[in-house]
């Protein structure tokens, strides 16, 4: 496989990945929006003629056609008074509260009979003054309890929600619970009013329990049209309304948030970005061993780190002085400084500080550090073998002299052979590594070097 078709293949897979990342990105949006759209119109649902939903009054509006009767289904005001006013006809209002008082009597009073079918306190004092909602029954099904025909045929039933009719209230109430009652019913000479809990009764989830469809017909059907008003926020009048999350907020707050996605953006392309194409390098690379020593003595120097450096040199140290003591590889680095210090007579002390407990902390201790190391293995050297060892330098007297016991040099008289010199031993860097021989002539007969 070719560098190019390598660098190809990458560049695809990144163009894949981002293409994913979007198509993500679009999914999630999309799945947002959805619910954002699902969040706005499920309280609509509520009571609505139309939906299929749980919260939803479709059965009741197809239970009022199957025996006959026109429910026609209101979405604004004006639809709905064009419809009552054709003739008698049943206005079933659920809560409006984007309505305002005199909307909702000019509305209730175009309507031959009215069923309040979510009363709250407002509507309930516009159409039974003094009346109020006493609360929520138990889920239990009582008796109507009273004289009025239709819930008397209906039946027991759960009432929900439950009112107390004013003092001077002529409204007839049924299914008493000890909280109130949960049917109001007020007649006229040619119209009627009634208050009802339709969440608890003429739901699709709830109008098939106890006689719940046969009070919903009996009280909506009692003419051949049903209006059902659906309320909406479009069609309020209210000119005084709440104002909006957009009214709201600060005019500066759009630049600000488009600002905020534009540098988020920027910042995303800035950190991804390349500086162009890989290269390609054939493998393996080959790397001289001084560039990587190099490489790390700046690294250590940048990073101001003598106590690393210091452990690097100890290390190389410690294996040099053991394997010169023939110490194993197993020997911890306490029993070689011991056996360093028992071979050259030296304090023991002395010995673990140079090759365990002294820290340096600046570059002028980590050099003399490095200088007291290389006097030890100087020292070891010495100690384990002595015909090798560096010796002091002997004056220019000795030059042509003879070699005698002690190591002095006579410049008298002619003496033995000189023996012949050792071979150049190997040398080693820092870190233990074999770098070349020592070119310098060992010690021998008429000469000597200094140590250092």
């Amino acid at each position: 496989m070719s560098a190019v078709t390598e660098l190809r293949r990458g560049r695809a897979r990144r163009v894949a990945t981002w293409g994913v990342i979007g198509a993500v990105i679009v999914v999630v949006a999309l799945v947002g929006v959805a619910l954002a759209q699902r969040a706005v119109w499920e309280p609509r649902d509520a009571l609505d003629p139309d939906s299929h939903g749980p919260t939803g009054t479709r059965a009741v509006a197809q239970l009022l056609r199957g025996q006959g009767v026109d429910v026609v289904v209101a979405r604004d005001r004006a639809a709905a008074a064009d419809a009552l006013a054709r003739g008698d006809a049943t206005l079933a209002l659920p809560d409006a509260p984007a309505l305002s008082d005199e909307a909702v009597t000019a509305l209730t009073a175009a309507a031959t009979d009215v069923v309040l079918l979510d009363p709250r306190t407002r509507t309930l004092r516009l159409l039974f003054p003094d009346s109020a909602i006493g609360g929520a029954a138990p889920e239990v099904a009582v008796e109507p309890g009273c004289d009025l025909a239709e819930a008397r045929r209906a039946g027991a039933v759960a009432p929900g929600t439950v009112f107390t009719p004013g003092a001077d209230s002529r409204a007839t109430s049924c299914y008493e619970t000890p909280a109130g009652w949960g049917l109001l019913v007020q007649s006229g000479d040619d119209h009627r009013r009634s208050a009802v809990d339709g969440r608890a009764l003429f739901t699709n989830e709830r109008l098939a329990v106890h006689g719940n469809a046969a009070l919903a017909l009996a009280i909506l059907g009692r003419h051949a049209t049903v209006v059902w008003y659906v309320p909406s926020i479009s069609d309020s009048d209210l000119s005084g309304a709440a104002p909006s999350l957009g009214e709201l907020t600060p005019s500066w707050v759009s630049p600000v948030l488009a600002l905020l996605l534009a540098s988020a953006l920027a910042a995303a392309v800035w950190r991804g970005r390349r500086f162009g194409p890989l290269v390609a390098e054939r493998l393996p690379v080959t790397v001289r061993a001084s560039e990587t020593t190099e490489g790390r003595a700046r690294l250590y120097s940048r990073s101001r780190d003598a106590v690393h450096a210091a452990d690097e040199l100890r290390i190389g140290a410690l294996r040099r002085i053991g394997r010169v003591l023939a110490l194993g590889p197993s020997a911890s680095a306490g029993e070689i400084a011991d056996a360093a210090a028992a071979r050259t007579g030296r304090d023991r002390i002395a010995v673990r500080g140079i090759l365990l407990d002294d820290l340096p902390r600046t570059d002028a201790q980590l050099v003399a550090l490095h200088d007291r190391l290389r006097a030890l293995e100087d020292a070891v050297h010495a100690a384990a073998r002595p015909s090798t060892a560096p010796r002091a330098a002997a004056g220019p007297d000795t030059a042509a002299g003879t070699h005698t016991p002690g190591g002095s040099a006579s410049a008298t008289g002619p003496g033995p052979a000189a023996a012949p010199a050792p071979a150049p031993r190997p040398t080693q860097d820092g870190r233990g590594r074999t770098t070349g021989t020592d070119a310098r002539p060992a010690a021998g007969p008429g000469i000597e070097r200094n140590p250092s």
